[in-house]
């Protein structure tokens, strides 16, 4: 029934659309209101000169200017321009987990910088840490995944993975809304 009330209603709204849109455009146009106008002082120049003297010549600046002299040479084609040092290549380490085969459309990733973590071992570093904390510690986990100790302690502090809390239900049924 909707779908019906919306044709007639757009039926009303495109009846005769273009002699309407014509007769828009072709109406005058309003004229822009008058600017109101503000009395504005004129700007103050910072130097105390006239500002006839300004286009005047001054001798001394002039000779001052004559003494200037500017000589460019090229480099010679033997001078070449020094080269930016290369960096050295990171060194890297084979990752420990990954996740199935392009599983997710992500790139296969087969090793990382040292002192860096994949998302797959940093979630499996925490998860063990969290499990057997006395058996992975953070300078285990350091040792392991090639990391700075600082780094490690901070990740083991800050970071953890997901904690499940399950509420028991509330037994109470004395605090319950009783239906008449």
């Amino acid at each position: 029934m909707s779908n019906m009330g919306a044709r007639v209603a757009r039926a009303l709204r495109s009846f005769n659309l273009e002699n309407r849109v014509y007769r828009e455009i072709s109406k005058e146009k309003p004229s822009a209101a008058p600017r109101h106008k503000v009395n504005v002082p004129e700007p103050v120049s910072s130097s105390a000169e006239d500002p006839v003297s300004i286009h005047q010549r001054n001798d001394p600046l002039l000779s001052f200017l004559k003494t200037v002299y500017v000589e460019s040479t090229d480099p010679l084609p033997s001078e070449a321009p020094k080269q930016v040092a290369v960096q050295k290549e990171e060194e890297r380490r084979p990752l420990k987990f990954t996740l199935p085969v392009n599983r997710y459309g992500l790139v296969e990733i087969t090793d990382v910088p040292k002192g860096k973590l994949s998302l797959v071992e940093a979630l499996k570093a925490l998860n063990s840490h969290k499990r057997e904390p006395k058996a992975w510690t953070a300078e285990k986990i350091a040792e392991e995944y090639s990391l700075d100790l600082k780094d490690t302690k901070a990740l083991v502090e800050f970071f953890i993975p997901f904690n499940i809390t399950i509420l028991p239900p509330n037994t109470d049924r004395g605090k319950q809304i009783k239906g008449s």
